[in-house]
């Protein structure tokens, strides 16, 4: 049985995850609004010694827990030295309980990596990899401010597929000028590509406009235009067919795997499991003695460093979660997944039977219009229901 499996079938494990943030990055992205900087030089020993440092002190929180993933996510984790990212996998499984199926995910750009470089990565433990392709079109990559080739991105998966267990990568859609032709064209590409290199997950996200970033700021000037709302569904559409049809179904939103190797770590959070982030501007959620809380640390990197220097960690801020606020965001991320809600780990979790949370009326009124559907105790969003995710959360919780 696989760990998807299984997650699927007792609502009493989420598992327990560590995301480590790397904040840097060759340069800046303009579609990206995540917590990235470009930096002349980084002084790998300091970064090594200070995620010990604050990895040592959640632990102190988190006693006796049975890790199931961790994941390095950034940024542009690959620029990391591959001894630190040993040396922070060593510390997780001294601090907690492991078990042999441990999910261990490195994040890398092609371009930042090479098969000596990846090899590095294998042998400090990772035995997971997801680039960021982005696009299978010369023009779109300059356009989304890639610094690789298509030629260098295939390069870089076959290589990865060759040296790690398991291969995923990035694609992002909906962009100027595409067309449903063309994306069926790049998809199968792509897929082509999965099943010649034993890739086992794909992440195909539309793109969207992140307050915040360069590419908001043209876009609001109208120096491009994006698909309208019929062409972005029709794309929608068509990568859920092509995935499907290949064997790599969706079970989130923008996230196709064969059965059996969904990404551990993300489920964790779209269950509503708990997990320790640390690095700069890292968020967790954990259930402690005072119940549950959202952790945010310092986004800063420098300034992230000095804290953890003085205090042993860059914590900003804990934030202790209320009943609806837990209640609201179990299924915010909940509905995200094709398998839905499950009720019982809802009221475990907080304490609250799911059809009270519910707006009746709307809840009946989406079901009739094929939104959701609530059965078996699951209540899922449809494709349909997934693609107007915002509206759906709102009528389903309106009091």
């Amino acid at each position: 049985m696989t760990t998807g499996q299984h997650a699927l079938s007792d609502p009493h494990d989420e598992g327990f995850g560590l995301y480590v943030h790397w904040p840097f990055c060759v340069s800046k992205c303009p579609y990206c609004d995540f917590n990235s900087h470009v930096a002349e030089r980084i002084e790998q020993r300091a970064w090594h010694d200070a995620y010990l440092a604050e990895l040592s002190h959640f632990a102190a929180l988190t006693p006796g827990r049975a890790l199931t993933s961790i994941f390095f996510g950034g940024g542009t984790p690959s620029l990391m030295d591959p001894a630190t990212a040993q040396a922070v996998i060593a510390a997780a499984k001294t601090h907690w309980r492991v078990g042999d199926d441990l999910e261990i995910t490195l994040e890398a750009n092609p371009g930042t990596v090479d098969a000596v470089r990846f090899a590095g990565f294998r042998d400090a433990g990772v035995n997971r990899l997801s680039m960021g392709v982005q696009s299978l079109n010369e023009s779109d990559l300059r356009f989304l401010g890639r610094k690789h080739s298509v030629d260098e991105a295939r390069q870089a998966w076959r290589s990865a597929a060759r040296i790690f267990p398991r291969v995923s990568f990035d694609l992002i859609y909906t962009r100027p000028g595409q067309t449903v032709a063309s994306w069926r064209g790049e998809l199968a590409e792509a897929l082509n590509e999965v099943r010649e290199n034993n890739i086992s997950h794909l992440s195909l996200y539309q793109l969207t406009m992140e307050d915040g970033t360069a590419m908001a700021a043209d876009y609001a000037l109208k120096k491009f235009s994006l698909p309208d709302e019929d062409t972005a569904s029709d794309l929608f559409e068509i990568t859920n067919d092509l995935c499907a049809a290949a064997g790599f179904p969706a079970y989130e939103i923008s996230n196709h795997a064969k059965p059996g190797d969904e990404c551990r770590h993300n489920l964790i959070y779209w269950r509503g499991g708990d997990y320790v982030g640390i690095g700069p501007g890292a968020h967790g959620r954990l259930t402690l003695q005072t119940g549950a809380v959202a952790t945010r640390q310092i986004k800063a990197p420098a300034l992230w460093l000095k804290r953890v220097n003085a205090d042993g960690h860059g914590a900003q801020e804990t934030e202790v979660l209320n009943t609806a606020a837990r209640a609201e965001e179990l299924l915010m991320m909940g509905l995200r997944l094709t398998e839905g809600v499950n009720a019982a780990r809802f009221e475990r979790l907080t304490g609250l039977g799911l059809p009270k949370v519910l707006n009746a009326q709307n809840l009946a009124d989406l079901q009739a219009r094929g939104f959701v559907s609530f059965d078996n105790g699951r209540l899922k969003a449809t494709p349909s229901g997934r693609l107007a995710l915002n509206e759906v959360l709102r009528q389903l919780l309106r009091t």
